[in-house]
């Protein structure tokens, strides 16, 4: 922690700055956000919150092509937010049990509730 910072605003600085993160976790975290900076990879992530499903209908629920939602599912799989599982010749894909996605999809839900003040609501299209 710094001694003495270049302007004095009187405010207490010492003990936010003694448990603030270290700048490899800051990282960690932006990658995370950088993993959900697009609408579509967020949108196949609820999904996989609320169910268990195989590429074939995640394309068909999000209207995109398989190799598009393969895409997506690689990228969210290496970032350890989803897992899959095969049976045959089929592979399915659900949200890895973990408490970082349970909080994650928790946050994108109230995001939504929050800025999206038509979603929920009984005249909503």
């Amino acid at each position: 922690m710094p001694s003495n910072l270049p302007h004095d605003h009187g405010q207490a600085f010492e003990h936010a700055f003694d448990h603030m993160p270290a700048v490899e976790d800051f990282a960690t975290v932006s990658d995370l956000f950088k993993q959900m900076g697009d609408p579509v990879r967020v949108r196949i992530f609820w999904l996989l919150c609320h169910c268990e499903e195989c590429v074939i209908n995640l394309s068909a629920m999000v209207g995109m092509s398989s190799p598009a939602v393969s895409h997506h599912l690689k990228q969210l799989k290496a970032g350890g937010l989803i897992v899959s599982r095969r049976e045959g010749k089929e592979v399915y894909y659900r949200a890895a049990d973990t408490a970082p996605v349970r909080l994650l999809h928790h946050m994108i839900e109230d995001l939504v509730a929050i800025t999206c003040p038509n979603y929920g609501h009984p005249d909503a299209p």
